[in-house]
């Protein structure tokens, strides 16, 4: 999803608007994992974001600080909030198991 949001309108309150624009957000991150898989077991969905006052200026944030980011353009006073969020299928992480070993006295 690559999109510019308005952070200004005159018939809804900025607060709304902002409210709207995270939900979009999050309908798009959950449809997204939602998706099917080819090894469920083995991957998992991530995601590469940017958010910014516009793309040129946008920056990469982590997933877990999209929301917190687009407030913070919000904060800045900006007219416009440029979010790209791409899917991407990533492994999971190998646990290692633990061997306990008996010990004998």
């Amino acid at each position: 999803m690559k999109k510019v949001f308005k952070l200004t309108d005159e018939k809804k309150h900025p607060d709304r608007l902002l409210e709207s624009i995270k939900n979009e957000i999050r309908k798009y991150i959950k449809r997204e994992k939602k998706k099917t898989l080819a090894d469920a077991k083995m991957t998992y969905w991530d995601f590469d974001c940017k958010v910014g006052d516009s793309q040129e200026s946008a920056k990469i944030v982590d997933f877990d600080k999209l929301i917190k980011a687009v407030d913070e353009v919000k904060a800045s006073e900006a007219k416009e909030c440029y979010v790209e969020i791409l899917a991407k299928v990533v492994p999971k992480p190998i646990k290692e198991e633990t061997i306990e070993t008996d010990e004998v006295e």
